[in-house]
Parts: C-alpha cells; sequence; structure tokens
C-alpha cells in the first residue's frame, strides 16, 4: 500500500521557518522525483520544488527560490522542505509527490499539511 505522510505544517509568524517531511513507504522511494505543490484557497495547485531521484538536481519555483530548499533522504524514504522568510502569501495546504516517468509511469500524492503564515 503507497502512502505519503506529510508533516510539520503550522502557523508561523512572517519572516519564521518552518521544516516539512513526507515519509513514504509502499514504493521504491529512491527510483521517484519528489516534489512539492501548494494548493492556497480558491487558487491552483502549484509546483513549488522538486527533486531527483538521486537528489543530484532541484527546481524550485521563482517565487521560493532562496527562501525554500527541498532535500531527500533515501535511506530514510523522506523528502523534506526548509522554508525561511516565511511570507503571507506562502499560506497554502503543502502536498508532496512522487513521480516516476516512463512506460510504466506512477505519480502518488500525500493527503497535504497546513501551512499558515500569519501575525
Amino acid at each position: 500500500q503507497v502512502q505519503l505522510v506529510e508533516s510539520g505544517g503550522g502557523l508561523v509568524q512572517p519572516g519564521g521557518s518552518l521544516r516539512l517531511s513526507c515519509t513514504a513507504s509502499g514504493f521504491i522511494f529512491s527510483t521517484y522525483a519528489m516534489s512539492w505543490y501548494r494548493q492556497a484557497p480558491g487558487k491552483e495547485r502549484e509546483l513549488v520544488a522538486g527533486i531527483t531521484s538521486a537528489g543530484g538536481s532541484t527546481n524550485y519555483a521563482d517565487s521560493v527560490k532562496g527562501r525554500f530548499t527541498i532535500s531527500r533522504d533515501n535511506a530514510k524514504n523522506t523528502v523534506y522542505l526548509q522554508m525561511n522568510s516565511l511570507k503571507p502569501e506562502d499560506t497554502a495546504v503543502y502536498y508532496c509527490n512522487a513521480y516516476k516517468g516512463g512506460v510504466w509511469a506512477r505519480s502518488y500524492w500525500g493527503q497535504g499539511t497546513q501551512v499558515t503564515v500569519s501575525s
């Protein structure tokens, strides 16, 4: 049974930091690219950051470059999103995604974790 379980969300003041974690099970984690998406109320889900299966390459949305860092620990089947200098516009539900392309393409989603940036 595939599971992606996010944790680490919460309420934080502007300028603060949070670290999200997503722990995977039920598939070979080290063969999947991992990404974090977010969805704010009334808006479409957007890509925040992604990392390749071995962790050698990352990409970020322009809105979070220089503030967010994605990383992964394949030994722990976990991907992280370190979020610094948080802004109110970062408020959203954050989702973890696992993706593997090719003939047997697969995509899995977590249930999401709420991040609220407010004073």
